[in-house]
């Protein structure tokens, strides 16, 4: 069957009142990402999607640009209106004439398949409008104050998904002719142009997330496989190596602590060793560089800096990645001082940082029996591995 790319319209500018919460429902964290980050996820899998166009709320945007940094079609971000017919129009505004299919998809709807985008696309682009939808199986009431008008007859009815496809010059012009009137889809007014919309076979996992047991329902459907993608989350395995040489009148920090010595680390910002293994294993596994990158030692920021701090701040993008780390087990080299009595407060003080039980972290300390640069006390070396679920 020949088919052709299509752009995507995601309108994402709802405030999702139904959930409850000040968060808006797209960006509520299901399995460590946001929802919008699942359903551009899905979009951007399809090699039919050439394009994603974001629509947002301006007070939004902070929050859309953190997960639209990890999606190479995003083509722009717009700002939204207050309905959703708005938000699509903005969209629109974004497309070109090249555009000839456009999708319009719900910012909620993260468990899309490539098929069923195939399947869509196919039909749009022979029929100018097209829309995925399954049949009713319950009875539908009509209902006025509480009270039955009327039943329709189930076997008519269907219940609608996304994404829903359409030619980009007849959308436009649906979009144009029915500004401000209500339409709970894009095919309403589509319809109301008297223009045929075929329907194609949605998909039951497809579901529109609007509630907490929604979202609770995803959080256990990722763990299985949904249109030949497995969405389970991955361990990835990171590890980090420094060393600092020792000298005269500096402090020696070693996982925060500053310990009682005639010499410390050297170093552009307080040398802290441990805390710098530690934080090139996380960068490393979560594939976010290392710390020469981040922090370089020619930026007069980082002059004396705590390492606390700068664990804090990899801790954020490990955060803004979606990534959690499971555990963290590093080891001290050091001929002197002794460490294993400063080891508890040390895995306190990183714990804090790095928001983790203490039981996810292990430090622990070796000489080198007078051998090589640590055992003849001319430095301090570190080594940590990292384990992390993203």
């Amino acid at each position: 069957m020949k088919t052709e790319t299509a752009v995507a319209i995601i309108p994402a500018a709802g405030q999702g009142r139904r959930m409850g919460g000040e968060i808006p429902k797209q960006y509520l964290s299901l399995e460590g990402h946001p929802l919008l980050w699942h359903t551009l996820a899905a979009l951007e899998r399809s090699p039919l999607v050439q394009a994603l166009i974001l629509v947002v709320r301006p007070e939004d945007r902070p929050l859309a640009e953190q997960v639209a940094r990890d999606f190479a079609k995003v083509r722009s971000l717009v700002a939204g209106g207050g309905e959703r017919g708005d938000s699509v129009r903005a969209g629109l505004g974004a497309t070109t004439a090249g555009d000839g299919i456009i999708l319009v998809h719900d910012a909620v709807r993260p468990f899309v398949s490539p098929s069923l985008i195939e399947r869509v696309v196919a039909a749009a682009r022979e029929w100018g409008a097209a829309v995925p939808a399954l049949p009713v199986r319950e009875t539908i009431k009509v209902v006025d104050d509480g009270r039955v008008v009327e039943t329709p007859l189930r076997a008519r009815l269907w219940g609608a998904q996304t994404p829903q496809g359409f030619w980009r010059s007849l959308l436009l012009e649906a979009c144009k002719k029915y500004r401000g009137q209500p339409a709970t889809d894009e095919a309403m007014l589509v319809e109301q142009l008297g223009h045929p919309v075929r329907v194609v076979e949605g998909e039951a996992a497809n579901i529109k997330i609007t509630t907490p047991e929604d979202l609770a329902w995803a959080g256990w459907w990722m763990q299985r496989s949904i249109g030949g993608q497995m969405y389970t989350r991955k361990m990835r395995v990171g590890q980090g190596y420094d060393v600092h040489r020792l000298e005269e009148g500096r402090a020696l920090v070693l996982g925060g602590v500053t310990i009682p010595f005639e010499r410390g680390l050297a170093g552009h910002s307080d040398a802290d060793v441990l805390i710098h293994a530690i934080m090139d294993a996380l960068l490393g596994a979560a594939g976010l560089g290392d710390i020469g990158r981040l922090f370089p030692d020619t930026d007069a920021r980082y002059q004396g800096i705590s390492s606390l701090l700068l664990l804090e701040a990899v801790r954020v993008r490990l955060e803004e990645k979606g990534a959690q780390v499971l555990n963290i087990d590093a080891t001290l080299l050091a001929q002197r001082p002794r460490i294993a009595p400063h080891v508890p407060e040390m895995i306190a003080r990183l714990a804090g940082a790095l928001q983790l039980e203490p039981g996810q972290l292990s430090i622990k300390a070796t000489t080198t029996e007078h051998l090589g640069f640590v055992g003849r006390e001319e430095g301090i070396a570190a080594q940590a591995v990292a384990l992390i679920e993203l």
